[in-house]
């Protein structure tokens, strides 16, 4: 209660307020969000393992997905609008300890429902630490959101890429069991992020609230029809984006070792090439959003890819490792634009937006997965990638987005 009080106190003094960039916190927001996504990436990461020792099919590999996806997406929403009501700096600590414990089962798991209780665990752990990790980033974002969103996604963009690269290394040649190193990653995390906490404690008047006075100029002002229509497009473009990218972090490297007949660690090895150019990629959408706008920067990352998502499937191996790192370049830089856009769309809902579009980044990667695997057994996973490589032209639907530069000068 006190420091609802105080939050609420500063912010009237201080209206609009949020100081200058800190750029210290940004980057320990973004190492915490590479640790967290280097133990998720884990998880698909040990699917041909664990196909082969468990004998799992693709449905199942897709429901393990789906699982770890939907318990996080379902639970984004509501952490980021408690967390608007009331702050809780302590909690992204709280929730890397749920991905500690996840991480540790999965090290034992022997059987499908446990690897399954183990993924849950882990999406809970996401669900804690994204709505308010990237509310954090926007306290320390001063003037640059878009900024600012970039290095926080790139921190976990670049996990992602790690996962697979260090259980190449790792995991795969020793096994299943050795998944428990990386609860020292997990440690490591929770100590930066207590810290991290404090720091949230210590500056709570950085955080702009709805109906607070110097919030005005924020507002688009646009009706709230045009509002939930333009959300409603976002939230069809983000489906695009996940949907594609699921099957690539997902079954990618079994496309490769049925196309083109190469070794799982191969394969581990290319997934991690597309992946850190994903990670690269994270970086340019949110500055290159502060200066041109988000909507350029959404028309160029998800319609601009298709030509490339249509080629690849008819590629030969060197040309579709090629295309995938200009895929994942170029895709990349569509969520950290999505994701400020819709903040601006609605001015002081910060968690809840984060959490929205989180969840909805996770919940639309799990039901894809889940929907994709059952697809391959069916007709095969090449067959899927010639259907997704569609995905991409969704993005025509940025056309209908109201340009919220012009909107602010009006």
């Amino acid at each position: 209660m006190e420091t609802e009080t105080r939050e609420k106190t500063v912010a009237a003094v201080l209206p609009g307020a949020t100081g200058e960039t800190v750029f210290a916190v940004l980057f320990a927001i973004s190492f915490s969000h590479m640790l967290n996504d280097t133990m998720q990436a884990l998880i698909p990461s040990l699917y041909p393992l664990i196909k082969q020792s468990l004998g799992l099919s693709f449905t199942q590999l897709g429901l393990i997905t789906f699982t770890f996806q939907c318990t996080a997406s379902l639970l984004q929403p509501l952490v980021g609008l408690v967390t608007d009501r009331k702050s809780m700096p302590y909690s992204l600590a709280t929730g890397m300890g749920f991905t500690l414990v996840g991480l540790l089962m999965l090290s034992l798991a022997h059987s499908f429902t446990m690897i399954i209780t183990a993924s849950a665990l882990v999406g809970m752990g996401s669900a804690i630490f994204h709505p308010e990790a990237s509310r954090v980033a926007h306290m320390a974002a001063g003037k640059n959101h878009g900024l600012a969103q970039s290095l926080f996604q790139v921190g976990g963009n670049a996990g992602s890429a790690l996962g697979p690269l260090l259980a190449a290394l790792i995991v795969v040649p020793r096994g299943q069991g050795h998944v428990a190193w990386f609860s020292l990653a997990a440690c490591m995390g929770m100590v930066v992020l207590w810290k991290v906490g404090a720091w949230q404690f210590r500056n709570m008047h950085r955080i702009r609230r709805k109906g607070v006075h110097g919030a005005a100029h924020h507002n688009t002002e646009l009706p709230r029809r045009t509002v939930i229509f333009s959300l409603g497009v976002l939230v069809a473009l983000t489906f695009s984006k996940y949907v594609y990218l699921v099957s690539l972090t997902s079954y990618y490297t079994f496309y490769l070792m049925e196309r083109f007949h190469v070794s799982v660690q191969s394969s581990q090895l290319y997934l991690f090439v597309f992946l850190f150019a994903v990670a690269a990629g994270t970086i340019i959408g949110g500055p290159v959003g502060d200066r041109i706008g988000r909507k350029r920067v959404i028309w160029v990352s998800i319609l601009g890819v298709a030509p490339f998502t249509l080629w690849m499937p008819h590629a030969g191996l060197t040309v579709t490792c090629a295309l995938s790192v200009v895929i994942g370049l170029v895709l990349a830089s569509a969520f950290s634009a999505i994701l400020v856009y819709a903040q601006e769309l609605l001015p002081g809902k910060v968690g809840l937006i984060a959490g929205l579009f989180f969840g909805l980044a996770f919940g639309t990667a799990g039901i894809g997965a889940a929907v994709l695997g059952k697809i391959a057994d069916h007709t095969g996973i090449i067959a899927v990638f010639h259907g997704c490589a569609y995905l991409p032209l969704i993005g025509l639907l940025t056309a209908f987005l109201p340009d919220l530069e012009t909107a602010h000068r009006k």
